[in-house]
């Protein structure tokens, strides 16, 4: 029996994908449920599985864009098995199937096939494929391999041996070489489809929003403290422990409440509020940032937060944040502190109307009371859109955050 393997639909409105990799050649013998080939949609990178056993024929080509219910590949499931038999094959019959669709996982290479972070980190390297070992299943290439891979310097000649009696020029030694022995090359990769997506939407932000930034600083002592005196006994009786993010989506959610215009959207000419709060986590991942939500967030207590952003964390380090997960935010926070940015300007995520950024935590000279002090300081920059949302609400929402953050017992007492 013959399966068609087709594209299917990653979520509402999106009609195309682009094919990013194929995890199995042309050929080659699956079973039900083998990870087939990556595709990447507006939103997200996801991979196909085999629908059932058998031997796979692919239809299209790596980094073709091909639209929802495509057939891309098919599957021979009377090849499924250790071998096919001699005897008559029984009668194809073709069955049209969609594929099944998880997040990028695990993958199947063949041997000496780089997985996807390995072949990324060779091309920053310059390093040929053909020369690394791979130690990952079926001997393919993992990330772990390119790091450890140390290239074996070529062996130099000896040095001239000077004639008895006569005194040789002395050599003029080599330049030194910056490359390593590499050429110096130049590559050009094609934009992924999310890639594609992101700068479209970037751009169109700029364009169609009246953004505008506005700044202030916080000083983290009292949270600093409190996370101090507390952090083992929290981590003992909830088992997860306490970050600085649970204060801030706490902070923000209590802030939204107040301020409804800040956690609305615009909608043509109407303008759509919300009686919720459904936070958007900026997280890091192999591909990039990504945005889970964490619904209701306006009800939770720290130690809910905290487990609704460890377990997005997790997800997004295994690649498994679905589009779901990502759909419907009403505000969100991205926190480039982590990778030491001291100040910056977020873009609006749409069509949200606004975003929070926070950033590193540094010891700074503080007036307190009429005398310097040292203190741990964040600055924090609220991006808004402007035509929803005037300065003075902006710059009211940003600073009863402040407040609130600079007392955690505001918080827990919600005043």
């Amino acid at each position: 029996m013959i399966l068609e393997i087709k594209v299917p639909s990653p979520g509402e409105s999106i009609t195309e994908v682009e094919i990013e990799s194929w995890l199995v050649e042309d050929g080659t013998i699956v079973e039900m449920d083998d990870e087939l080939a990556e595709i990447n949609s507006d939103k997200a990178t996801l991979t196909i599985n085999a629908v059932d056993g058998g031997k796979v024929e692919i239809l299209a080509s790596e980094g073709d864009t091909v639209a929802v219910g495509q057939v891309i590949a098919k599957i021979d499931t009377s090849a499924a098995g250790e071998k096919a038999t001699t005897e008559e094959a029984p009668k194809e019959e073709t069955v049209s199937r969609e594929a099944v669709t998880t997040p990028a996982t695990t993958h199947h290479y063949a041997q000496g096939h780089p997985s996807v972070s390995a072949e990324k980190l060779m091309k920053e390297k310059g390093l040929d494929p053909q020369t690394v070992v791979g130690s990952g299943k079926d001997g393919r290439i993992t990330k772990a391999d390119v790091l450890s891979y140390q290239k074996t310097p070529a062996p130099q000649a000896p040095p001239p041996k000077e004639k008895e009696g006569k005194k040789e020029a002395r050599p003029i030694p080599a330049l030194p070489s910056m490359s390593n022995g590499q050429a110096r090359e130049q590559r050009r990769e094609k934009m992924s489809s999310l890639r594609r997506k992101i700068a479209e939407r970037l751009v169109a932000v700029k364009n169609e929003t009246a953004m505008l930034t506005t700044f202030n600083e916080v000083d983290m002592s009292a949270i600093k403290s409190l996370r101090a005196k507390y952090k083992e006994k929290f981590k003992e009786t909830h088992g997860i422990g306490l970050g600085y993010m649970s204060f801030f989506t706490k902070a923000c959610a209590m802030a939204l409440m107040e301020f409804p215009a800040v956690n609305a959207q615009l909608d043509g000419k109407e303008m759509l509020f919300y009686d919720y709060v459904d936070m958007g986590i900026a997280v890091s991942s192999d591909r990039g940032l990504v945005v889970p939500v964490i619904r209701d967030a306006h009800l939770m207590s720290l130690h809910q937060i905290e487990q609704s952003v460890l377990h997005y964390a997790l997800k997004a380090r295994e690649n498994k944040v679905t589009i779901e997960d990502m759909t419907g935010g009403t505000f969100t926070i991205t926190n480039g502190g982590i990778f030491g940015s001291m100040l910056s300007t977020p873009i609006i995520n749409p069509p949200q109307s606004a975003i929070l950024g926070m950033h590193n935590i540094v010891d700074r000279p503080v007036a307190v009371n009429g005398t310097v002090e040292i203190r741990p300081v964040m600055y924090v920059a609220l991006s808004y859109d402007h035509r929803i949302i005037d300065g003075k609400g902006a710059v009211s929402f940003l600073y009863r955050i402040k407040e609130r953050l600079e007392d955690p017992s505001r918080m827990l007492l919600e005043v």
